[in-house]
């Protein structure tokens, strides 16, 4: 975090004091300022320029800031904007030193110009009004194409019309999270400009300076990289072309972490109900966490020891054998859900949350015991449109909370999360010599190449020796 020049610290509390804003409201007025000028220095957006505080006040609401805080922010950089006004008119090409140079005794020799600019700050792109600082390279950002046309353009339409796209094709809301994501850091860099100005070549730009300034990795390049896609050829509608010359970041071959056994009967004994019984799913059937999360009472056939995973990843189905020694606790926790609902039911409630326009095809399937959630949330949730009382699952974080939890008690010395335990599954499958084949289709995934990473979480125990068959 780049830190606020003294000089300009000391003329913006000035500044202050003459608005009349509360001394104890200073310190967070000067943590603004100084997000702001870093914010400037990391996406190359001109500090002096009012467009870029739209952006930031973005990368504010990315960063889950309150309204409150956003204003404060807003009004933050405001103040420094007329700061530079203030020193400087704008009818005159001055320059920021210029704009902010304090009063000098006579006989005494200038201070050293230090500006906002001056201090590591490499601002591009300058306006009229506001000439870069001197000794400044007026080169333009390598990573940014030349583009001489209005920026700090909305793209309101734009995300609209990519939430659209992204429902059409039934996607999950992470999936429109993630592309709103990478569309708001693709916008940020290159200073809003008219979408449809945006080419191949904006893309590669952006794609090189993740690989070589922020030094993501080859998963997150790709990601991006979709995501871009996406956005170019159903929201744009562009094709892409085909992107060359683009540094990509250098993809390393990863081995998940696996438990053994003990180790997992170590993070059960920490955990307390339905915690426990999830991650008995997680690892008894190689779920996902959000496909856990997601079971309905219909989704287990108890007689026949067959759980049925609806709507995956990828929108697939798929089933798998319930562990036979967690069928009392399951059949248990069916009569615990029975009660439960049975006070829904006494309290009035509109039932639980469906998918899709599943409700208006089934209008009391809400409120029907087979729809109910397998891991219901301890409270009702409120729809703030309608006022009803309706039931959610338990949510994701609290179920990783727990597990950080027993980790830690359990002192296991691994870095384990909620999704290790469906590694496991898979490697002590393989490790009992079930085929790949047969851990492929348990796992859901549709390609072979995916289930044989787990071949390296295993000890080889193949014979050295090289025999035929047909002396087996």
């Amino acid at each position: 975090m780049l830190a606020i020049p003294p000089f300009v610290k000391g003329k913006f509390i000035v500044f202050l004091q003459r608005r009349k804003v509360p001394s104890n409201l200073h310190p967070f007025y000067l943590k603004w300022l100084r997000y702001y000028l870093d914010f400037c220095e990391k996406y190359r957006f001109p500090h002096s320029q009012p467009a870029s505080l739209p952006p930031f006040l973005r990368k504010l609401q990315e960063k889950r800031q309150s309204p409150a805080q956003q204003q404060q922010a807003r009004e933050a950089i405001s103040l420094y904007y007329q700061i530079l006004v203030s020193e400087a008119p704008a009818s005159i090409a001055s320059s920021p030193q210029e704009m902010l140079t304090v009063d000098k005794r006579p006989g005494e020799p200038a201070p050293p110009s230090e500006s906002p600019l001056d201090v590591d700050f490499k601002p591009i792109g300058a306006s009229p009004q506001v000439a870069p600082p001197c000794g400044a390279s007026t080169q333009p950002n390598p990573h940014l194409p030349r583009m001489n046309l209005p920026q700090g353009i909305s793209w309101k339409a734009e995300y609209a019309r990519l939430m659209e796209e992204i429902q059409l094709r039934h996607y999950s809301p992470k999936t429109l999270r993630t592309y709103k994501h990478w569309v708001r850091n693709y916008q940020t860099f290159t200073r809003s400009p008219e979408p449809k100005v945006l080419s191949t070549e904006h893309v590669k730009q952006f794609l090189t300076y993740l690989a070589v300034d922020q030094k993501v990795s080859a998963s997150t390049q790709n990601q991006a990289f979709n995501a871009l896609l996406f956005f170019h050829r159903h929201v744009l509608g562009k094709e892409f072309g085909k992107v060359e010359g683009v540094v990509r970041a250098k993809r390393k071959p990863y081995i998940p972490v696996v438990l053994s056994r003990e180790e997992i009967d170590a993070i059960l004994k920490h955990l307390s109900p339905p915690f426990d019984l999830v991650v008995k799913l997680l690892y008894g059937c190689g779920l996902r966490l959000f496909e856990c999360l997601q079971l309905r009472i219909h989704c287990f056939n108890l007689d026949a020891e067959v759980l049925t995973v609806h709507d995956g990843k990828g929108g697939k189905d798929r089933t798998v054998p319930l562990p036979t020694t967690i069928l009392p606790e399951l059949r248990a926790h069916f009569e615990s859900l029975k009660d439960l609902h049975q006070r829904d039911l006494d309290r009035g409630y509109a039932g639980v949350f469906l998918v899709n326009a599943l409700e208006k095809k089934y209008p009391n399937a809400a409120k029907d015991f087979i729809w109910q959630w397998f891991f219901p949330a301890v409270q009702l949730t409120r729809v703030p449109s309608t006022g009803e009382l309706r039931r959610y699952h338990i949510h994701e974080t609290q179920v990783q909370k727990a597990i950080k939890g027993a980790v830690w008690k359990a002192r296991i010395c691994k870095r384990a999360s909620a999704h290790t335990f469906r590694h496991s599954f898979a490697s002590h499958l393989l490790q009992a010599n079930f085929d790949i084949r047969t851990i492929q289709e348990l796992l859901g995934h549709s390609d072979v190449k995916t289930t044989m990473i787990y071949t390296h979480t295993v000890k080889s125990v193949t014979v050295k020796e090289a025999k035929s068959p047909l002396d087996f």
